[in-house]
């Protein structure tokens, strides 16, 4: 394990900062030096970091095109024109189609949606869901969450008389789509504040910008932030500016009024009782959204999010609980083959990256499987398999790789590709896999330090038990939302020791129940530590060890105690690396 340690750092400058906050919000010297890590030194960014505002959201016309998007969809509803919403069939691509969806059907019933079938078509924009805007009379494409690169398309679209508005939030390449308007704040021209958009958000602010200009209530739109929320959890956008804010607004109108469909996706998950967290919507929420577009037709998912009563909800969910099930083991499968190929042919001690590739495998749950095999090997997985003739396949990264741009790299060799720094997709024809895959190796060879691939802990803060009481982790909750580049702060305490009654839990004893002090109090603390019961021994012979962890509380039998969820157990690394 390597430790990194996110608080050394603190100038002169940053350590007066953080006791100025302390004197004037009331709260722990600790979570002040938390606020500075995040770039918050004056207590009136204090105040509206622990008070999100829907007030602070820019300007969505700011937005490159906002204004052109705006005239073209206003032309379309006078002129009575049919409307295609166009969306990525994953969870941000589904909520996005269903959020403008219906925003629009309040104002027109001239509306269709659409969502390219990952088989058949692929991802983005497809001359299938452009011939079907044709043949339904559609005079407008909407697309979401896809379309950047589509060049080819929207000219094929345009030769049919059918205008695109792109509302994306991937790279764009150097030359842009002849699209009416080409909203993305990733653009090189573009000057809107917040680059992380999702998107759905995208979607957001594409509606925003329609109540705006016809002077609807910003609280007329406010219900839509339940699929924003979700869409930012699932696609893993950094949870900081205005996606927190988002988020944040999100989480409340999905704890205390969700939509009919995502209602029906609570219930299934088990989580009716339950005050919903990010962490809710990243493995319980999105994979099942994520399931129909993977097994069977992501069009069903926004079926679902559209839904007008609770019992066409129940009953999508249960369909899609189903995918989900079947999803789960296809994904087991396929990663266990993998692992087996990797183990039987790959020398790890050699290779800085994988490529692999499986004409059979299933395209719906290979981006999964990539996720999997780069947690259990370090290294970025690029995993392969054969559709419509080409080999397309997803791959995902570790920190400090960035993936996107390795892929990029080679674009001279592939029909197709996008995402992020961690994780995109990418099609190409056979002959040319070979010579992918030894780039792709050259370049992690290059660029993977041997440090990268080994399993770190990004630790913020030390603390002591007697510092962690009620008060503290309620003044901690305001950090929240939580996500990428504002994470749950893993915390680090020195010279613990076992009170006595620590045990090994769970099925086959795996985990590790822990009940400890330190030199500061007598009061045990409990903790739990997954996966980690072979350091029982260790804890239970009375010597001292340091622990690192993130802090909850956790509800049981009706009473609230604070728990302890520790990543990692040692018995002096953790204070010599530091």
């Amino acid at each position: 394990m390597i430790y990194r340690w996110n608080y050394e750092a603190l100038t002169t400058q940053q350590k007066k900062q953080k006791d100025e906050l302390a004197k004037k919000l009331g709260i722990s010297p600790v979570l002040c030096q938390l606020l500075i890590q995040r770039g918050i030194s004056s207590s009136e960014d204090a105040y509206k970091f622990f008070h999100p505002s829907l007030r602070d959201l820019h300007d969505p016309f700011l937005l490159p095109d906002m204004d052109k998007a705006i005239r073209r969809i206003e032309k379309a509803l006078g002129q009575k024109q049919r409307i295609l919403i166009y969306g990525d069939y994953d969870v941000d691509g589904t909520t996005a189609v269903a959020l403008v969806y219906k925003f629009l059907r309040k104002f027109t019933t001239n509306l269709d949606y659409y969502i390219p079938d990952r088989y058949d078509e692929g991802y983005g924009i497809s001359e299938q869901g452009i011939d079907y805007a044709e043949e339904t009379g559609v005079k407008l494409i909407i697309a979401l969450d896809c379309g950047i690169k589509a060049v080819e398309k929207v000219a094929y679209a345009k030769a049919k008389g059918i205008d695109f508005i792109i509302g994306d939030h991937h790279m764009p390449d150097d030359i842009l789509p002849d699209a009416v308007a080409v909203i993305d704040a990733k653009r090189t021209d573009s000057i809107y504040p917040y680059e992380h958009l999702s998107g759905c958000g995208v979607g957001f602010k594409l509606v925003q910008a329609l109540a705006q200009n016809n002077k609807i209530d910003f609280s007329e739109i406010t219900d839509l932030l339940d699929l924003v929320a979700v869409s930012v959890a699932s696609d893993i956008v950094p949870i900081t500016g205005e996606n927190r804010i988002l988020t944040y607004y999100g989480l409340k109108q999905i704890n205390s009024n969700p939509s009919i469909g995502l209602k029906g996706i609570i219930e299934i998950c088990g989580l009716t009782y339950k005050s919903i967290t990010v962490n809710d919507i990243i493995f319980k929420i999105g994979p099942r959204i994520n399931a129909s577009g993977r097994m069977m037709k992501g069009k069903e998912a926004v079926d679902l999010l559209l839904a007008n009563t609770i019992e066409d909800a129940r009953q999508k969910s249960a369909n899609i609980d189903h995918y989900n099930d079947d999803r789960r083991e296809l994904d087991k499968r396929i990663t266990d083959e993998a692992i087996q190929f990797i183990d039987d042919t790959v020398d790890m001690a050699k290779k800085k990256s994988l490529v692999i590739y499986d004409e059979t495998w299933h395209k719906g749950v290979i981006g999964i499987v990539a996720s999997r095999l780069t947690e259990k090997y370090l290294r970025p997985a690029v995993v392969l398999t054969k559709s419509q003739g080409l080999i397309t396949g997803s791959a995902r990264s570790v920190m400090g790789f960035d993936v996107y741009k390795a892929i990029e790299a080679c674009k001279d060799i592939l029909e197709n590709f996008g995402g992020h720094t961690y994780a995109a997709g990418l099609s190409l024809k056979e002959e040319n896999l070979a010579e992918f895959k030894s780039r792709f190796e050259a370049l992690s060879l290059e660029m993977i330090a041997p440090e990268m691939m080994k399993p770190q802990i990004y630790i913020d803060a030390e603390l002591t038990f007697k510092e962690i009481n009620s008060k503290f982790i309620s003044d901690l909750a305001g950090f929240a939302p939580f996500g990428p580049e504002n994470l749950n702060p893993i915390f680090v305490t020195w010279d613990v020791r076992d009170y006595g009654t620590s045990k090994p839990v769970g099925k086959d004893n795996v985990h590790l129940k822990l009940e400890m002090i330190d030199k500061t109090t007598s009061i045990p603390v409990n903790g739990i530590a997954f996966r980690q019961s072979a350091y029982y021994e260790m804890v239970n012979s009375g010597q001292p060890f340091d622990i690192c962890y993130t802090l909850e509380e956790n509800v049981h039998n009706g009473k609230t105690n604070i728990q302890l969820y520790v990543k990692d157990i040692d018995t002096g690394q953790l204070s010599d690396s530091h």
